[in-house]
């Protein structure tokens, strides 16, 4: 039963923002790229800001579509 607890601790680690395993590594990487870009990157702080802002938005627009995804995948089990 060792698959059993591993894939519990997996499900544990997850952000809960209702999406696949693929789309929580896209997420995970996009904020690693936004920390590189904002932290070592020239460019000015304004530029810092809109992109920060369209990480944002991008990651809160996905888990959006993931809950709508399982809400309807829920509606068709009914």
């Amino acid at each position: 039963m060792p698959q059993e607890k591993a894939s519990k601790k997996l499900r544990k680690m997850s952000f809960r923002l209702g999406l696949s395993r693929v789309q929580e590594v896209f997420v995970i990487a996009l904020m690693i790229v936004l920390v590189l870009a904002v932290t070592y990157s020239d460019i000015e702080f304004t530029y810092k800001i809109g992109i920060a802002a369209l990480v944002f938005a991008i990651i809160f627009l996905t888990s959006m579509a993931g809950q709508a995804m399982k809400t309807e995948e829920e509606k068709k089990r009914l």
